[in-house]
């Protein structure tokens, strides 16, 4: 199965590649399908990608989530 983490952006850099946190972890991310996306927003992660921004509520309602189950948080 396959699963869409929320991450916040962090910072962006030239290429369209942003470093995001995702449960504490700091990851690389491609912008190229979320190029409205910026720094401070939370974007859903598949695959090295950023496929869609979401709200924080949102973000934080599937983080919760997520923690329910240790063996998911584990990146």
């Amino acid at each position: 199965m396959c699963l869409a983490i929320p991450a916040k952006i962090t910072e962006i850099s030239d290429n369209n590649i942003a470093t995001v946190d995702i449960l504490g972890a700091q990851r690389s991310a491609s912008l190229d399908l979320v190029p409205q996306a910026g720094v401070g927003d939370y974007v859903l992660v598949h695959a090295g990608f950023a496929i869609e921004v979401v709200d924080q509520q949102f973000a934080q309602e599937t983080i919760d989530i997520i923690k329910e189950f240790p063996e998911l948080c584990e990146i």
